[in-house]
């Protein structure tokens, strides 16, 4: 198939057609990331959501909805419809409160994100997402203020989750080691500080889950976001019927220069005293825009090197972060890796880095 070009128009009132995307490859990489990451131990203690795939089916689902109301494949919209329906079924069989306040945020947060692209054409994705999470956030908050679950009652929920989380990390931990008592004799007589690993882990995961409690709306604002990007990019491989602008490459990743005021609120929050009882949101505002900025600075790093090296670079750190000796110097790196894209990305609401790198050339 052929993409018309401007000697053939596209007949009026017929789907415009999208051009071929960027390839499955880096998607499906980023997919894989988004839906296994998450399962870590570390991670699992920190992130809101670890079962992502909640997420991505529904999102993608009101993304084939709005296809065909906009005149695209009828078959596309059933079959992710019916996928999404399976999935939250699926899970409903077993009482947990915990899976239910996500079901409930997951639909949700497709169902307004399917309006927003409804009814926003001409928005990129970036700016329909944050829509799309804004509505959400609002209607989450009037269902906590009318409906049975309150917001300390989904506090506790989460809590709970996390506890559970570690210590079903820590039982698979006890039962390897108990498994193989040999062997881990041998590791512990000839590394001693292996011996300390079980009770380091606890700690470490207790840190890690009070941190993800403090912060939990923002983290799910952020695992929120991804998934509608990974949906829209999804959608538009699978289907003909553009819904908007593409999403950019990382490389070109910019945002309304207005949001650093939400940096900026969070900030202040935080070093006044007389605002000490909105500490938590604070946090949350530094949490999430934080991210966005330190985003958009990897962008800026992107475009300054070569293509696919800064993917490599964060791979190879990963990959380092799983070894038992390098995860720290791993960790560190990481650490003012992100500290350094966070000044390039706040540097570029003023200096735009990139447009003056053009004008040089």
């Amino acid at each position: 198939m052929t993409e018309p070009t401007a000697d053939a128009p596209t007949p009026a009132g017929a789907p415009s057609p999208a051009r071929s995307e960027r390839g499955w490859a880096k998607l499906l990489i980023a997919l894989a990331a988004f839906l296994f990451v998450p399962t870590l131990p570390q991670l699992r203690a920190l992130l809101p959501i670890e079962q992502t795939m909640v997420l991505f089916v529904p999102a993608l689902a009101a993304c084939a909805l709005v296809g065909w109301w906009a005149g695209g494949r009828a078959f596309l919209a059933v079959a992710w419809v019916g996928i999404a329906v399976l999935l939250t079924v699926q899970q409903s069989d077993a009482p947990n409160a915990f899976y239910n306040l996500v079901r409930g945020w997951s639909l949700l947060l497709a169902g307004a994100f399917g309006l927003v692209c409804l009814f926003n054409l001409r928005r990129p994705v970036f700016t329909r997402a944050l829509l799309a999470l804004g509505i959400t956030l609002v209607l989450a908050m009037v269902m906590s203020l009318l409906g049975p679950v309150t917001i300390a009652h989904a506090s506790k929920t989460v809590a709970d989750e996390f506890a559970r989380r570690n210590t079903e990390t820590m039982s698979t931990l006890s039962n390897v080691i108990s498994s193989h008592p040999a062997e881990w004799k041998q590791l512990t007589d000839r590394v001693p500080q292996l011996a300390q690993m079980p009770a380091e882990t606890s700690k470490e995961l207790d840190v890690l889950s009070d941190w993800g409690h403090q912060v939990f709306p923002a983290l799910l604002a952020l695992e929120s976001l991804a998934a509608l990007a990974l949906a829209w990019s999804a959608y538009h491989r699978l289907s003909r019927t553009r819904l908007g602008p593409p999403l950019h490459p990382l490389r070109e990743f910019r945002f309304n220069d207005q949001l650093v005021w939400g940096l900026i609120v969070g900030l202040t929050i935080m070093l006044l005293p007389t605002l000490s009882s909105l500490t938590g949101v604070g946090k949350n505002l530094l949490v999430f825009f934080g991210a966005l900025y330190a985003l958009r600075g990897f962008g800026v790093l992107s475009w300054f090197m070569s293509p696919g090296r800064l993917g490599l670079t964060l791979v190879i750190g990963f990959v380092m972060l799983l070894a038992p000796v390098l995860n720290y110097i791993a960790a560190l790196a990481f650490m003012m890796l992100g500290v350094a894209a966070l000044a390039l990305g706040l540097g570029d609401t003023w200096a735009d880095w990139r447009s003056r790198a053009r004008t040089t050339l």
